[in-house]
């Protein structure tokens, strides 16, 4: 917390800490706004209320007016930013396009805001150096492609990309790619091989690079978080390249069923934003973060036909889903996070399970009024650039 006199009324002036969040309108912005807010920090917010995310003619949610210093701008406008990290303590990097399919063929868009975007930032703060305590920056496990596996005569290996003409054979488990056996996917740690497999994960990647030289540069301690698949309330089931979960409930919503590529077993790991809002704020607060990298995940293995299925029970839907015999281009098969780096290293210990957090999710989906499910076009637009393809 940035005030330890638990015997006073409140937070002296000078001890309150005042941090700015990029994105702080956002999905996880938002839960990570308001829970800083409780903790006695003083909160401002830079967001361009993406219509994408936010819907058109959006504005700041309700719930967060009288709990943070909003200013309605891009990180891509130096005046903009210049305002919003003025006499600021700590940043937290939020944000970013996200969707590593539209990233595809937006490639202009997604190198400009999560690139540009952030070089514009740190100009920004490094004018005011000498005051900014620490940068969080949100990374992806993007950047690890397929992630770490095992195989029983190599021992640990880090394969590559899969191959259209495995795609097209519809062999979808990884091999080795030393003696070409069947490899099985384990926990992927922070040490891993990066390899990103789309222009998303490349930006991602280079962001974290960009952050790290200028942050050693200028004595700025800066912490890396890859989050996993960040699942919960206020998730933008309006956009289609938000992720999974958001991406089945807005097709239940409107009477279709989940669509499920490949045959459903590839994994990942699915992270409650309680938690992950949990975990970057004991990146902000401990000096234990300072110049580390930490995933932010359950530590779990989920397969996308296991969380549909549990989704459909926890909406009460009546249509399974639908394996369609496609896959995308730019897909990994498995990658779930090996989170002991920061359970030991910062205390985290995710505390929301998958069946609980799906609940708590669905509770949510089920309370929105109107949903507009943009799937079909969003699928459409990857098959006219044959980045969906039929198997």
């Amino acid at each position: 917390m940035c005030c330890d006199d638990k015997e006073s009324d409140g937070c002296l002036d000078y001890m309150v800490r005042t941090v700015l969040i990029t994105g702080g309108a956002g999905f996880i912005g938002s839960h990570l706004s308001e829970s800083l807010f409780d903790l006695g920090y003083k909160v401002r917010v830079i967001d361009n209320l993406s219509a994408q995310v936010h819907g058109t003619d959006a504005n700041l949610p309700g719930y967060l007016r009288r709990k943070v210093d909003f200013i309605h701008g891009d990180i891509l406008n130096k005046g903009s930013l210049r305002e919003a990290a003025h006499g600021v303590d700590a940043v937290i990097h939020l944000a970013a396009e996200t969707g590593v399919g539209q990233s595809m063929y937006q490639i202009g868009r997604y190198v400009d805001t999560n690139l540009r975007g952030s070089a514009v930032l740190l100009e920004s703060l490094i004018k005011n150096r000498k005051k900014i305590g620490k940068i969080v920056i949100a990374s992806s496990r993007a950047v690890y492609g397929e992630g770490k596996y095992l195989c029983r005569n190599c021992g640990v290996t880090y394969p590559t990309q899969r191959s259209e003409v495995e795609l097209a054979k519809e062999r979808w488990q990884m091999y080795c790619p030393k003696c070409g056996l069947s490899i099985e996917p384990v926990p992927t740690d922070e040490e891993a091989v990066l390899s990103a497999t789309s222009i998303y994960a490349i930006t991602k990647q280079s962001q974290e690079q960009i952050f790290s030289v200028v942050s050693r540069a200028y004595g700025i301690p800066t912490v890396i978080l890859r989050y996993f698949n960040v699942y919960g309330p206020r998730q933008s089931l309006g956009n289609p390249y938000t992720g999974i979960l958001s991406n089945f409930s807005s097709r239940m919503l409107n009477g279709k069923p989940a669509l499920i590529y490949e045959d459903g077993l590839e994994s990942r790991d699915f992270v409650h934003v309680d938690d992950a809002v949990k975990a970057t704020i004991l990146a902000l607060e401990k000096d234990e973060a300072n110049n580390e990298v930490f995933n932010v995940g359950s530590g779990v293995r989920v397969t996308v036909s296991e969380i549909a299925n549990l989704l459909v029970r926890k909406l009460g839907g009546s249509l399974e889903p639908l394996l369609v015999n496609k896959y995308r281009v730019g897909d990994i098969r498995h990658c779930f996070a090996d989170i002991g780096k920061i359970k030991s290293r910062l205390g985290y210990e995710p505390s929301i399970s998958i069946e609980e957090g799906i609940s708590n999710f669905a509770r949510w989906v089920k309370r929105q009024k109107k949903v507009l499910d943009l799937s079909d076009e969003a699928s459409g637009e990857l098959s006219r650039r044959k980045l969906l393809r039929q198997i």
